[in-house]
């Protein structure tokens, strides 16, 4: 018996709990680098703190955020005043993650395929995030919907790491997110992206039992069954709510803690639209609370404002916690177009 498991199990239910979701913030320096970049700042270690100070002492925002996912830099950081990112969070009642995987690599062999990477060395890290206050970790793997396409062996090798990544943030003391990301990118349909989740999620859940992952210490991370980008026929909201909760009742074991969404490159409107028609269709009967994990969706409009001005903070809080109250609403199948209307009086 884990020496963690009463702890891992209560993590991982406060989670995603009513009204609640998971924040992620863990874009690694290059990928926050260039989002700034895009909005006009000029990156630096100084700009990348104060975006995430922003973002973490956004008034309100532990209503609606149970936890976030922090990057290696953004767990050290703090204030401008001095006070740690962690003592914010545990002020707002907000759980501390961590990523801990160094990134999406080539697989050898296989043209257009990943594999994330990160195993040597992370029973390591786990013990220094966890002695530093983090209580759950996040590990995604990249599966690409193209022509031959994902190949079996791109879906055992990232199942694989995902396993092993679990069981060691488990004997650790951290809860393992476990994010097999099916890429929104292509022209596939949404029958192809449902095909190629239950592969992905089948594989996943038999890596994770033969490395002896506990499903009721862990969160999923999946991505919605939906059409892919460039797909002339796009599945409606109801369809996407429907295949995506089917493909999860058909693929993943009821004694998981939760289920918690990556936007994956769907309009902001959208991610909290097929997350609510999900909740209002399937909540009574689905075996697992089924909530949100977003980065972009809940951060971007923020980010596009503040434009790096200490006097648009204000205002770009405001449009954080706007939207972060969006997806937790339709965590509880309460959000309604109404309720972006409250965005555009927060900019008027």
């Amino acid at each position: 018996m884990n020496a963690y498991a009463q702890e891992l199990r209560a993590t991982a239910k406060a989670m995603v709990a009513p009204s609640q979701g998971v924040l992620a913030m863990d874009e690694s320096n290059g990928t926050c680098n260039k989002r700034l970049n895009k909005i006009g700042i000029e990156p630096s270690e100084a700009m990348r703190r104060a975006y995430r100070e922003l973002i973490l002492t956004t008034p309100g925002l532990g209503d609606y955020i149970s936890g976030a996912i922090l990057y290696d830099e953004t767990i050290r950081q703090s204030k401008e005043d001095g006070t740690s990112f962690l003592a914010v969070m545990k002020e707002q009642n907000i759980i501390p993650g961590i990523k801990v995987d160094t990134g999406a690599k080539d697989l050898a062999g296989h043209p257009g395929e990943k594999v994330t990477e990160g195993l040597d060395g992370l029973r390591d890290r786990i013990t220094e995030y966890y002695q530093m206050g983090a209580r759950f970790a996040k590990w995604r793997a990249v599966i690409t919907i193209g022509e031959g396409i994902p190949s079996d062996a791109c879906i055992e090798a990232n199942a694989h790491a995902l396993a092993r990544y679990a069981a060691l943030c488990q004997e650790g003391g951290l809860v393992p997110i476990v994010e097999p990301e099916v890429l929104i990118n292509g022209d596939h349909t949404i029958e192809r992206c449902f095909d190629v989740t239950s592969r992905t999620l089948r594989t996943v859940f038999n890596h994770l039992s033969t490395q002896g992952v506990a499903f009721d210490q862990m969160i999923l991370k999946p991505s919605m069954v939906i059409s892919g980008l460039d797909c002339p026929q796009q599945a409606s909201v109801e369809q996407v709510a429907d295949m995506t909760v089917k493909c999860l009742m058909d693929n993943v074991p009821a004694s998981v803690a939760g289920i918690a969404f990556l936007s994956g490159g769907q309009s902001n409107e959208k991610a909290s639209a097929h997350l609510n028609t999900m909740n209002i269709k399937y909540a009574e009967q689905a075996p697992w609370p089924i909530t949100f994990s977003y980065a972009r969706a809940i951060q971007g409009p923020a980010l596009e404002h503040w434009k790096g001005q200490s006097s648009n903070v204000s205002t770009a809080q405001k449009l954080l916690h706007h939207r972060a109250k969006c997806n937790a609403a339709a965590h509880d199948g309460k959000y309604t177009p109404d309720l972006e209307k409250e965005m555009a009086a927060v900019t008027a």
